[in-house]
């Protein structure tokens, strides 16, 4: 999730857990705790010029959770002998450590990005995508009760709105579930009537919303990329097809930063010439032919492919455009919709 969901996720969660004549200083202190799995984009940034390395190494190490548990005995060790709060109720502050801290990694494993919950054995990142990595609707529930407990301090109704508030983000991220189940069935039915029912896919809502939904489905010449709006389409889903370079995608699968990037995206990549050089595109963070994540891996050398240095590539797109017309869409059925 983006830095200021962590940032009140964390607040919420230590605030409703800690003493009440500690609130305001839970806040402070859930905030720091929850984003500081994201501090591993200091050191990539720092060791490593490789785009492959700032994608896929961000969510392993400091979001795992076979590592975070001494992570946060060693900061509550730091703390209990240097910091009053925690030193007067040194069990409570322990389990509020921990669980604000692995809050972190189990949010963002939600996103469709990649979460390596269980680093560093070699398992494929959790990516259950279910929730966009910016989501207005669970985060300002967690800002409200954050800002009405520091307003109210020690008094009751503090500890209410701290209790609200989570208990909203929660209701909306089991509604997000229910929505990727609901998508899922519809896209399921609708490949079984075109004999794709075990073609490898994945489903994620679209920006800032869990109403409108993006399926693609990898096939052999390349992949299908459908929408699904669950306020407005009714009946089977309707798929787009795309070609991707499968040919020079196998070719090059080898290759040690295509190999890293085949392993973190569970293979959802789209392959293509562009200027005599391969690009590679995460087919999980965009939308046919806008993608964040593009690669250039190989250039093109006789009839195959010689490994270049990664270089990320990328293609503007307009999204003053493209946002208003996903609004429209939520609102708007597939057959009507505008292509």
């Amino acid at each position: 999730m983006d830095s200021i969901t962590h940032l009140f996720l964390g607040g919420a969660i230590a605030a409703a857990m800690a003493p009440a004549k500690w609130r305001r200083q839970a806040i402070l202190a859930g905030a720091a705790i929850n984003s500081l799995p994201d501090i591993d984009v200091l050191p990539l940034f720092a060791l490593s010029h490789d785009p492959v390395v700032h994608m896929t190494w961000h969510r392993a190490a400091t979001h795992s959770l076979l590592v975070l548990p001494f992570v946060a005995w060693a900061l509550w060790w730091c703390l209990k002998s240097r910091w009053t709060p925690v030193r007067e109720e040194p069990r409570r502050w322990f389990w509020l450590i921990l669980v604000t801290l692995l809050a972190h990694p189990l949010i963002d494993a939600f996103t469709v990005y990649g979460t390596q919950l269980l680093w560093p054995l070699p398992v494929p990142p959790a990516m259950w995508s279910t929730l966009f990595i910016i989501d207005p609707v669970f985060t300002l529930p967690l800002a409200v009760a954050c800002v009405l407990a520091w307003i109210w301090k020690e008094r009751p109704m503090a500890r209410n709105a701290l209790k609200i508030g989570l208990l909203l983000a929660g209701v909306y991220l089991g509604w997000s579930l229910l929505a990727k189940w609901q998508v899922e069935r519809i896209a399921a039915e609708s490949l079984a009537a075109r004999g794709l029912q075990e073609a490898p896919r994945f489903s994620v809502p679209m920006p800032f919303n869990t109403l409108l939904w993006r399926v693609v489905v990898m096939t052999p010449g390349g992949f299908l990329e459908g929408e699904r709006s669950l306020v407005a389409d009714r009946g089977p889903m309707d798929f787009r097809p795309y070609r991707s370079d499968t040919r020079a995608l196998s070719e090059v699968a080898g290759f040690p930063a295509v190999a890293r990037l085949l392993w973190f995206n569970h293979h959802f990549m789209k392959a293509e010439d562009h200027a005599g050089q391969l690009v590679l595109s995460d087919l999980r963070m965009g939308a046919e032919p806008d993608y964040t994540f593009r690669f250039a891996v190989a250039e093109r050398r006789g009839d195959g492919w010689r490994e270049i240095p990664v270089a990320q590539a990328r293609w503007p797109w307009d999204a003053s455009r493209r946002l208003p017309d996903m609004w429209r869409r939520i609102w708007t059925p597939a057959a009507l919709a505008a292509p």
